[in-house]
């Protein structure tokens, strides 16, 4: 592999992920995962969550460790702020997700990236959740991604690697699409 082949990598094993396509495609059983996360009420509206296993490849999978975050609601909601919002976490998940597939599509298509920065920003109107007004939605109005990318590639080809992102992540579709929830209640 050349210099301007690892170069074009940007940290991103895509020869891995072509072959995992590619297994994936023969065995689409294997691509059927169950994402876990564990939390627990700690004090006030603070709660500590984790991260650890998942199912998938038809199996029972393990992180490299376990991941802890905090959630928290900030000082100026009578809260100790331990930690980001809930709603915060689902931005951070957004970005993350759409960041990572601009650096997987772009090393896919040979595009040396130099940095990406996103920032996200979503409207809430919070009357709904304080039970203010019944008729205000409690989730988001509205979430603007905006993207700086810096690439050896025309500002044509990095909206083509974005605009793929956002086709591909998982969070996005999460975000945009209606999802069932079930909730239930163990004693």
């Amino acid at each position: 592999m050349n210099q301007a082949e690892i170069a074009a990598q940007n940290g991103v094993n895509v020869e891995a992920l072509l072959g995992a396509r590619e297994a994936l495609t023969a065995a689409p059983e294997a691509a059927c995962f169950t994402w876990r996360v564990a939390s627990e009420w700690k004090n006030g509206t603070h709660a500590e969550s984790s991260v650890e296993s998942f199912f998938g490849l038809g199996e029972e999978q393990k992180h490299v460790r376990e991941y802890r975050y905090d959630t928290d609601h900030p000082e100026i909601f009578a809260s100790a702020d331990k930690g980001s919002t809930p709603v915060e976490f689902i931005l951070v998940g957004l970005a993350g997700c759409l960041t990572a597939g601009i650096a997987a599509v772009a090393s896919h298509r040979g595009i040396r990236l130099h940095s990406v920065t996103a920032t996200v920003e979503a409207d809430m109107d919070i009357q709904g959740i304080l039970g203010i007004d019944g008729d205000v939605r409690n989730g988001f109005n509205s979430i603007t991604v905006d993207y700086r990318v810096d690439a050896d590639a025309s500002e044509a080809d990095i909206a083509a690697l974005v605009a793929q992102s956002q086709k591909r992540s998982a969070v996005f579709d999460i975000i945009t699409n209606p999802t069932d929830v079930h909730v239930r209640v163990n004693r």
